[in-house]
């Protein structure tokens, strides 16, 4: 029980850290050549229909609402 309580300490102690990456610094994070993806067309057009099925445009940059009227 003690280790439990310990390890949870632990983990909630690692949210109140300072972030590493500084705002200065998320320019060279949001590059496209920082990408993971592999086919870029195929990616913008899966993150367009999650975004009109989930109802969360706007999420990734573009406007309108989750019925898919712009």
């Amino acid at each position: 029980m003690r280790f439990a309580i310990t390890l949870s300490l632990l983990f909630l102690s690692g949210c109140a850290i300072e972030p590493w990456v500084k705002p200065y610094e998320r320019d060279n994070l949001a590059d496209p050549i920082m990408s993971m993806s592999r086919d870029a067309v195929s990616t913008n057009y899966m993150h367009h229909v999650y975004q009109a099925r989930e109802g969360a445009r706007g999420a990734e940059g573009g406007g309108g609402g989750g019925c898919g009227c712009n």
